[in-house]
């Protein structure tokens, strides 16, 4: 296993530091005492879980019904639909 460097200062020496919330391992850096996760878990949803949501959305579906349904917030699919409206609008912020 290859070993990750420090973000900070760029040193290779570490020592394991616990876990997160999320189970990934932690470690701290030798050289300057940095804490961090060397390999992060992926948050979020599929881009293809996204997408299907959607079409659900635009289709009729409520935005409270498509979470019930797939398993996440509301807002989760309000702002996918948003953000994909400011997409093909063209507007980046």
């Amino acid at each position: 296993m290859e070993k990750k460097k420090c973000p900070k200062c760029e040193s290779e020496l570490s020592q394991r530091y616990g876990k997160n919330k999320s189970g990934s391992q932690r470690v701290m850096c030798l050289g300057c005492g940095k804490i961090y996760t060397p390999q992060p878990s992926h948050k979020g949803y599929s881009e293809e879980i996204r997408q299907q949501a959607m079409k659900i959305h635009f289709a009729g579906a409520s935005g409270r019904k498509v979470g019930q349904v797939m398993g996440f917030s509301k807002a989760n699919v309000y702002n996918w639909c948003k953000q994909a409206k400011k997409n093909a609008d063209g507007v980046d912020k």
